[in-house]
């Protein structure tokens, strides 16, 4: 009897739908722009734009967030008198699509029926119409941020850009990992973790698992195969949540380099959280990263490549599926030289040229730079942007850094002074992204490892 009832109710809830649909189209205003089936009955649901108000009628400008463009409505007078719109507010209009005799519109929906379904107090409003709002001030109003054109335009295209990443490695069979958020290690190495402890430490509770459940002796550095920051000092009075420190991840990498003994190809895309020193806008707490990891590769060239393709898929993305959204960011937001530098980045191969030749450049240049460049140092960022100048203003690949730069696990090349690590330069920006050959031979791995101090911290590694 009660699977009977259940079957009834999906039934009568079924052809209810059914029934609206024939009456009303419900695409989303990006989707009706497009379409413009002139004659049709349709339903908008948004957020009031923009009101103007003529002699016995009322337009309605109203988005949803599906694209950058509103739709324009007209009310009839009585219509618009009975359900008092206010700019703001959530509506749901139902009408019929006509050609739009105004410039700039190909299309207006002729409202039959008006619902405001959360009326908004203008005069309260923080936004106001026809403002641009700045950043200052709508950091003050985080729950009404995404209505402005500028920030729901910034999520549009940190929308399309993500789901291009994944489309990306999908595309070339890689599988996605989920790599853990909380975790003992520090695959960085420089100990800029954020460390993470109950609100109550009284929080713990005889059911948690015992030390010799989770694998864990303090003391020590390894931690069922992970890389505990060794300059943390544990504080053996406090009662750790998991029997042990645990932090904030910086980097997925050691749980890629996992994956690879079992799949050829992973990548993460997700947070990692790192305790700069800087408050600026080139070193955040908190953003997204991408981490892909490959088997069986012995040339650098193979990285640099996919690390190439990836960039220019994803801005093909964006400019391709975003275009109105990325030219409002040219025209208020961003300098228009960064269109420049994204033509750069599109239409040309990327440049190819090592650390040495780097230090050259830098040494020959005429710049008055901040810090001095020589042979064993690690480039500053107006290094970067001096060198992606200096080779036409594109892209740049600087390969073969001193082996001192960069991780102990990045493989030495036959010189034995620098390994097989690149990063990729970009004008404007500096450093884009990194890649480099693991080391996969034992002997020099472990002599490597026993001079750096670590053969007793990570023997797992070798």
């Amino acid at each position: 009897m009660a699977f009977i009832k259940y079957s009834i109710r999906t039934t009568r809830v079924i052809n209810f739908y059914i029934h609206f649909r024939k009456q009303y189209s419900t695409k989303n205003i990006k989707q009706i722009l497009l379409d413009q089936k002139t004659g049709q009955a349709t339903c908008v649901k948004g957020w009031v734009k923009g009101i103007q108000q003529h002699k016995g009628v009322t337009f309605l400008h109203v988005g949803d967030g599906s694209g950058p463009q509103h739709i324009q409505i007209i009310i009839p007078q009585e219509l618009a008198e009975a359900t008092k719109v206010t700019f703001g507010s959530c509506v749901e209009v139902q009408g019929v699509l006509k050609e739009s005799p105004a410039t700039g519109q190909s299309v207006e929906l002729l409202s039959t029926f008006v619902n405001v379904v959360g009326p908004c107090n203008s005069l309260e409003f923080p936004l106001k119409p026809k403002t641009r709002h700045p950043p200052q001030y709508t950091r003050d109003f985080l729950h009404v941020r995404p209505k402005t054109n500028v920030f729901s335009a910034l999520l549009r295209i940190r929308n399309v850009a993500s789901m291009a990443v994944h489309s990306f490695f999908q595309g070339q069979n890689y599988v996605f990992i989920h790599t853990p958020i909380l975790t003992s290690s520090d695959c960085e190495g420089a100990c800029e973790v954020f460390k993470v402890e109950p609100l109550k430490n009284d929080i713990m509770s005889s059911d948690s698992p015992d030390e010799d459940e989770i694998g864990y002796e303090p003391g020590k550095n390894i931690i069922s195969g992970e890389i505990r920051p060794a300059s943390v000092q544990e504080d053996s009075s406090f009662n750790h949540f998991f029997k042990r420190p645990s932090f904030l991840t910086v980097s997925g990498q050691l749980h890629l380099e996992v994956m690879t003994g079992a799949f050829t190809k992973v990548y993460n895309f997700g947070p990692v959280f790192r305790a700069e020193g800087s408050c600026g806008s080139f070193h955040l707490s908190e953003f997204y990263m991408v981490e892909a990891e490959i088997a069986f590769i012995n040339k650098l060239e193979n990285l640099q490549i996919v690390m190439e393709h990836l960039i220019k898929f994803v801005f093909k993305s964006v400019l391709d599926e975003c275009p109105e959204d990325f030219a409002l960011f040219l025209k208020y937001v961003a300098p228009s030289k960064h269109m420049s530098n994204i033509n750069s980045i599109m239409e040309s191969k990327f440049e190819r040229l090592s650390y040495t030749d780097a230090i050259h450049i830098l040494e020959n240049s005429n710049e008055d730079f901040q810090f001095k460049s020589f042979w064993g140092c690690d480039l500053k960022k107006e290094h970067e942007i001096y060198l992606t100048k200096a080779v036409g203003n594109i892209p740049a690949f600087v390969t073969d850094y001193p082996a001192h730069i960069k991780p102990f696990y990045a493989r030495r090349n036959e010189d034995t002074l620098t390994v097989a690590a690149s990063d990729l330069l970009v004008p404007g920006i500096g450093e884009l992204c990194g890649s480099s050959l693991r080391e996969e031979r034992a002997d020099i791995l472990e002599e490597i490892m026993t001079n750096k101090g670590l053969m007793n911290e990570i023997p797992w590694s070798a």
